[in-house]
């Protein structure tokens, strides 16, 4: 399978100009969301979701021009969430580059003083067995998903012991130790398992800060530009589910007590059924249709 970190979804690079930054008790009036990798697809959609509720918005991502197959920027984005009437900062960051990491939580400090949520959304993915798997495809996966995942966390810390009722959620799946899911793709398996790792750490160094840190995992696939260009065209975007199905998830996830509310690998649909929500088509590309369950499950 080709693998075009472009259609990935990675979350991506430098900063942008200084905005003015929020003054006095400005700063604490909204909450603030940071989400990697919300340029598009299911990134996107957990920015709406919360900018629809009051948040302010970091979107950090690489993609600052549009491309016709995978549409989306920080930009396009950021425009979106102030029609919904949020305040956005669009940083474009590769979160693989430490000193741009930095630069953007000094940038999200300098703004708004604080973080309340932070969303490990950026991933790349190729599916290869071993045998054919480049090695700067591996490093890639492993750059953005494991060590991306683990510094923008860690960087994260400070801002979000100012926030309230803190949160980390990370886009990745339950560990499952069954041997299927090492022997179709182990490079992509250790990429993801990497980021659960991380959030079953943090859930509990951080558990005294009174920071919530859980996983989040959709129950089918997801109509991403991931899925559309690298996994199953248009076949598999009719089986698949929208990506609100997962910002919705996940803003019920966000609204958890943060103090007891962690360590937890979360199904969107079960975290909704747990919700009450029970009509799941409204979600479907094709309702009424056969879904494709997700990788891990």
């Amino acid at each position: 399978m080709k693998f075009d970190e472009r259609s990935a979804g990675n979350g991506e690079a430098l900063v942008n100009s200084d905005p003015a930054p929020l003054s006095g008790t400005d700063q604490h009036m909204s909450r603030v969301a940071l989400i990697t990798g919300g340029s598009r697809g299911i990134g996107r959609a957990i920015a709406l979701k919360l900018a629809s509720n009051g948040y302010s918005i970091v979107i950090a991502a690489k993609s600052t021009e549009e491309d016709p197959r995978i549409p989306g920027t920080i930009h396009t984005v950021a425009k979106e969430v102030e029609e919904l009437g949020g305040k956005a900062l669009a940083v474009k960051v590769d979160i693989r580059s430490e000193e741009q990491v930095v630069a953007m939580f000094e940038q999200v400090k300098k703004t708004f003083g604080h973080l309340d949520v932070l969303v490990n959304n950026a991933s790349a993915i190729n599916l290869s067995n071993t045998e054919r798997m480049e090695m700067k495809r591996w490093d890639l996966m492993n750059q953005i998903n494991v060590r991306g995942t683990y510094m923008v966390s860690k960087y994260a810390i400070s801002l979000l012991k100012e926030g309230t009722n803190a949160h980390i959620l990370t886009l990745s799946p339950p560990l499952n130790l069954d041997k299927v899911w090492f022997a179709k793709h182990l490079g992509y398996t250790m990429a993801k398992y990497g980021m659960s790792m991380t959030v079953l750490g943090l859930a509990a160094e951080l558990k005294q800060s009174g920071i919530a840190v859980n996983a989040l995992w959709p129950r089918t696939t997801i109509a991403t530009a991931a899925v559309q260009n690298l996994l199953g065209g248009d076949q598999l975007i009719a089986r698949s589910r929208k990506p609100e199905i997962v910002a919705d998830a996940a803003w019920t996830v966000v609204n958890k007590n943060s103090a007891n509310y962690t360590g937890r690998f979360l199904i969107d649909e079960e975290v909704l059924r747990e919700s009450g929500i029970t009509d799941f088509d409204q979600y479907a590309v094709n309702p009424g249709g056969e879904l494709m369950p997700d990788l891990f499950l």
